[in-house]
């Protein structure tokens, strides 16, 4: 019996320190850390009187489970995360059934699992978000769909699926006029082919699809559902993005928390019927003041990328250049290759 308890205390020890040492390194959260260094103390405070037994007891040469393969392949932050809190979960509920065998008090197990569960949501939560946020520093390229030259599903998709190959590390499905149940239906399988190519999936306006699916974020306008409201029915692990046409509109999305804007649109494009193209000037601002990641959007393409870039954008939009281009990868790629960094 105590090794049993021996090996599920160092197991449950060594779950919370992995867990601890992602909450302190890598979200830089103190409150959690806190509580998780504080989990540890408690876990060994009703086994520190039988310390001495539950070490003569253990016999890791002769344990037959030693030397047995975990088939668990953990190829993310994500994937060590969730092992360690399933690893201390399990560890507890072992610690708790045989503690009460031995006459130890198991209350502290029970109470400290039940904990665990709710810590794993809120650093599930966070840890998406960062991961997310990561993802959209990095980002250079951001297709915009536009379905109107397309006759079907399949050659749409196909379009998708050669701009990402071509390097696109975002793609927002925009659809103004189409039922609720055609976006529903596209949005699934724009986010498996975004998952295949690890780029970020995004919905433009409707929150509520992007709800559904489980999309990266949500693209907002001017005129959509504030920022505070689609934080507040879709989380704050979403990325949410607004359209901004002015210095005044990139200040206002900052001060609300929006995660990036769009900037433009740069030149004149069909995309945005009757808005006039607020030029370079905008571009140039934007360079100069503001800290969150912003995309110049409008009538780019391969002819005037390098005017944008020189104007100081760090990251594009791209709309009919790439989705209607015979082939989007290629596109993708010339568009992509001029941002060097």
């Amino acid at each position: 019996m105590n090794r049993i308890l021996d090996v599920n205390l160092n197991r449950a020890n060594e779950a919370l320190r992995v867990i601890e040492e992602i909450a302190r390194f890598y979200l830089d959260n103190k409150e959690l850390s806190k509580k998780l260094k504080y989990a540890r103390h408690e876990l060994n405070k009703n086994l520190n009187a039988a310390y001495a037994d539950l070490l003569s007891s253990r016999d890791t040469k002769n344990d037959i489970g030693a030397n047995i393969q975990n088939p668990t392949n953990k190829t993310s932050l994500i994937n060590v995360y969730q092992a360690n809190f399933k690893r201390l979960q399990q560890a507890l509920r072992a610690l708790a059934e045989f503690s009460s065998i031995n006459n130890i008090p198991n209350n502290s197990f029970e109470e400290l699992r039940y904990q665990s569960y709710t810590m794993e949501k809120e650093m599930f939560e966070e840890l998406q978000k960062k991961i997310k946020t990561q993802r959209l520093q990095k980002a250079k390229l951001y297709l915009v769909t536009d379905r109107q030259k397309y006759a079907t599903h399949d050659e749409f998709l196909d379009k998708i699926a050669s701009a990402l190959e071509g390097g696109v590390d975002i793609v927002q499905l925009r659809e103004k006029t189409a039922h609720a149940d055609e976006i529903l239906e596209l949005a699934k399988k724009i986010k498996e082919l975004c998952a295949l190519y690890d780029a970020l999936f995004i919905i433009n306006d409707r929150v509520d699809i992007a709800q559904i699916v489980k999309a990266d974020g949500v693209h907002l306008g001017q005129n959509d559902i504030d920022i505070h409201s689609a934080r507040k029915l879709l989380g704050n692990e979403v990325i949410i993005g607004i359209s901004t046409h002015c210095p005044e509109h990139a200040k206002t999305a900052e001060e609300n928390g929006a995660d990036y804007i769009g900037v433009g649109p740069v030149f004149e494009t069909p995309t945005k019927p009757g808005r006039k193209s607020v030029g370079l000037e905008y571009v140039e601002w934007a360079s100069k003041n503001v800290s969150i990641p912003w995309f110049a959007i409008g009538g780019i393409n391969s002819d005037n990328i390098q005017e944008v870039v020189n104007a100081g954008a760090k990251r594009t939009a791209v709309v009919r250049a790439i989705i209607n281009a015979d082939s989007p990868a290629m596109v993708a790629a010339d568009i992509k290759k001029h941002y060097k960094d």
